[in-house]
């Protein structure tokens, strides 16, 4: 075949790109004013898409009509309607395994006695529309008025922030002066919380004058001051309080002095080990808020529906028992609501060994049959692949109709997306959101018709949280639970009875975990200093510890620096999008941003980048500065980053870096603990489409290398070969144990360990490498080399 000269080429593009707009303009001018031209392009073209002929089957989904007008959520057949429908489609046979239905609850509500001002009755009435309280609000707020503190332990949606709104709006009207803080989980909570009570002050006839703000790490500094001074509500967070107000205890009296009230939402959040640290702030800032004068600050909590939630707020906050009022029964009306769990089958029953049907896949399918039948759905899932699937199924359907109707939702997104698909889903305006546990706690996002659980979300309080999301405003509504293939999901398969009668029994906080306890210690000792008085705050484990003592000079001047409640903050890279670089003088716009530990395995240069259900392919990534930068490109494929992460420790080098060696009780073995140094490498990815992989690509880019510290122990020599006389392979049975070691330790360390897992595909070069059989530890935070 002759090649064709540039000039030639560039003639030829211009003579078809002319031909295709004269075309276009033919079309619209053809087009009837009352029809859309996109939606009959795309009609049209469906008869000129090949059909791929191991794809053209009997399946029903496939033959459903694929221009069906989607009914309007508000006109949709009923939950019961839609699962009896669900049951007759061939490919739901067999994955249904429990159906729990409850049954529409009426409200309960009670008269306030004193009744509220006439003042707060019109701010309730002009701002929510709240005429009357329920049963539990009633409960919670006069035992607020007796002075006590208070938990509320009821269902999602129940109106438990009014609990706590409504007294602070008596303090307010007693005490000009009076302050208050409420602490909410994320940002996006906090603000819209934040909103829903300016709204309430400005309609309180009174209070109109009184200011509410945000002090968090994003407020800015000049600011900083004149909330101190003068605001009487904030809001904040934990490791605001940690970090930026018990050090500075000396410019926050005026507050502190007054505090009538804090408030604690989504007390269920804090458990493990940053519910730990959260335990120690409260005792910090019970003894300073003592020792400036007010012992008098009443605490309140709300909480999903936990197992004890008396005994829970009692382990965050330090106080004792008989001084909480516990309220559990729950006042709020709800509608009728169906739980299903949902098992995908064995690829082949006769070999189990194959595993189940992809759970993502059953997810995204079960999410597409809802939004045809139009029911709102939201989507919760651990990884971005859902809202792929989602994209790539509704696409090959032609039901572009439903496709712009749904979102991806996640912590990465600009604060401005985040609203803006929040404002979308409360108006209406979304079918679908395929989110992480983000939008679990509380944002208000309007109604909801369904939740899809991808996996279990590991807690029953979580399970709870995230059923909750739907079936506001007492319609009816449905949850399900796709089961995962992993042992705990398979668990509540064969016994999902617990997910009902099972109240939540796995909150563990530990505030006499020794490695935290001593950590807030020297953050207490700055704050003024420690004496045999302060074991009313920090317990017998306290005279343990010291008698009387300061900080610690290395630790000074203010040692919460040296103290991350939540573990490391990592750095993030800035994902780029250059498009339309050079033109209009753009420069590129930021899409999101990722966090280094999933950067490594997300922007590689050649990669697909997903970013609100749109691909993109990264063009270039600078590791100095932190920058990816993609290109929007509409691809049919996907990649999947080849991998492996090594933790070495540094003592070939130089023996000083083992900083202790302690012998392991009953056995000849020692454990280390020193200076180790983390490497990941993505040394490729693979291209796959419809869950082939097409190519194998190579790249040549540096390892990610950070130092931190991390312990070791080598495995002995007789294990391995006991190891290989039973057939287990020794490189995944250490694995194994060293995810058992990390679950068994999760409340004292932040230890991550080795991803090099037999089953992961390993250069030639790589795998020859010679180090012993070891078991392996990092600390998560450190400092990055490279």
């Amino acid at each position: 075949m002759p090649a064709l000269q540039p000039a030639a080429v560039k003639k030829l593009v211009e003579k078809r790109n002319e031909r295709f707009y004269q075309a276009v303009k033919e079309f619209l001018a053809a087009t009837p004013s009352t029809d859309d031209p996109a939606a009959l392009l795309r009609m049209a073209a469906q008869a000129h898409v090949p059909v791929n002929p191991s794809e053209a089957s009997t399946s029903s989904q496939q033959n459903e009509i694929k221009y069906l007008k989607v009914p309007e959520p508000d006109s949709r057949s009923t939950i019961d309607a839609i699962i009896a429908e669900l049951g007759e489609v061939s490919w739901c046979k067999d994955r249904i395994i429990d159906r729990r239905t409850f049954d529409a609850k009426e409200g309960r509500t009670a008269m306030l006695e004193p009744p509220l001002s006439s003042s707060i009755s019109q701010a309730l009435i002009e701002s929510r529309q709240i005429s009357a309280l329920y049963a539990h609000q009633v409960a919670a707020i006069h035992a607020i008025a007796e002075g006590r503190h208070v938990i509320v332990s009821t269902s999602t949606a129940s109106g438990k922030s009014v609990i706590y709104q409504i007294p602070v709006l008596r303090f307010l009207e007693d005490d000009p002066y009076a302050t208050a803080i409420f602490i909410y989980p994320t940002k996006a909570l906090a603000q819209d919380q934040k909103s829903a009570m300016e709204q309430l002050i400005s309609t309180c006839p009174g209070l109109q004058h009184l200011k509410v703000a945000t002090y968090d790490g994003d407020t800015p500094q000049e600011l900083r001051a004149g909330i101190r001074e003068t605001a009487s509500v904030i809001f904040t967070n934990f490791d605001m309080i940690h970090a930026s107000i018990l050090p500075h205890e000396n410019v926050w009296r005026r507050f502190l002095k007054n505090l009538k009230l804090l408030a604690v939402d989504e007390l269920h959040y804090y458990s493990g080990l940053f519910g730990s640290h959260v335990a120690l702030i409260m005792r910090r800032f019970r003894r300073v808020c003592a020792a400036i004068g007010n012992s008098r600050t009443q605490f309140v909590s709300c909480s999903a529906t936990i197992s004890n939630p008396k005994l829970h707020m009692t382990n965050i906050f330090g106080v004792n028992a008989d001084e909480i009022e516990a309220v559990t029964v729950d006042g709020a009306p709800s509608g009728r609501k169906d739980f299903l769990v949902w098992n995908p089958p064995y690829i082949d029953s006769n070999v189990p060994s194959l595993g189940r049907h992809s759970s993502v896949s059953e997810a995204t399918g079960l999410m597409r049959f809802l939004m045809k039948r139009g029911v709102r759905v939201i989507l919760f899932c651990k990884i971005r692949k859902a809202m792929k699937n989602i994209r790539a199924e509704l696409s090959s359907e032609g039901r572009y109709d439903i496709l712009e109707r749904t979102m991806p939702y996640r912590g990465g997104y600009s604060r401005e997306d985040r609203r803006r698909i929040e404002q979308d889903a409360f108006r209406g305006h979304l079918l679908g959101i395929v989110a992480t546990n983000a939008l679990e706690l509380g944002v208000d996002i309007g109604v909801l018709d369904a939740v899809i659980m991808l996996g279990f979300p590991m807690t029953i309080a979580s399970f709870k949280q995230q059923a909750g999301r739907a079936g506001r405003r007492a319609r009816d509504s449905l949850a399900v639970l796709v089961a995962d293939s992993f042992p705990i999901d398979q668990h509540y398969v064969q016994h999902p009875e617990e997910l009902f009668e099972k109240l939540s029994d796995d909150l563990v906080v530990d505030p006499s975990s020794r490695p935290i306890f001593e950590a807030h210690l020297q953050c207490a000792a700055q704050e003024m200093p420690l004496s045999g008085e302060d074991e009313k705050y920090f317990g017998v484990l306290f005279e343990e510890s010291v008698s009387r003592y300061h900080t610690h000079p290395k630790f000074l001047p203010f040692p919460s620096k040296y103290i991350s409640i939540r573990g490391a903050q990592e750095e993030k890279y800035a994902v780029v999008n250059i498009t339309n670089f050079g033109q209009s003088g753009s420069s590129g716009s930021i899409l999101e941003e990722v966090e280094i530990s999933r950067a490594m395995f997300e922007v590689y240069e050649g990669g697909v980048f997903m970013h609100q259900g749109l691909t993109f392919i990264v063009k270039e990534v600078s590791h100095d500065s932190m920058l990816a930068k993609v290109i929007r490109a509409d691809v049919n494929w996907v990649t999947s980053p080849r991998d492996f992460t090594l933790v070495l420790d540094r003592t070939n080098a130089d023996a000083a870096q083992t900083y202790r060696i302690k012998e392991v009780r009953n056995s000849p073995q020692r454990a280390y603990y020193g200076k180790v140094e983390v490497q990941v490498k993505v040394f490729g990815y693979f291209k796959i489409r419809n869950k082939v992989i097409i190519e194998a690509v190579d790249l040549d880019t540096p390892a990610w290398e950070r130092d931190t510290t991390g312990l070791w122990m080598d495995i002995p020599k007789a294990l391995l070969r006991l190891l290989r006389m039973k057939g287990i392979h020794a490189a995944e049975a250490i694995h194994a144990a060293q995810h058992a070691f990390l679950n068994r330790f999760s409340m004292a360390l932040d230890l991550k360990t080795e991803c090099k897992a037999a089953e992961k595909e390993y250069k030639e070069a790589e795998s020859k490498r010679k180090r012993p059989a070891r078991y392996a530890f990092s600390q998560k935070s450190g400092t990055t080399t490279s």
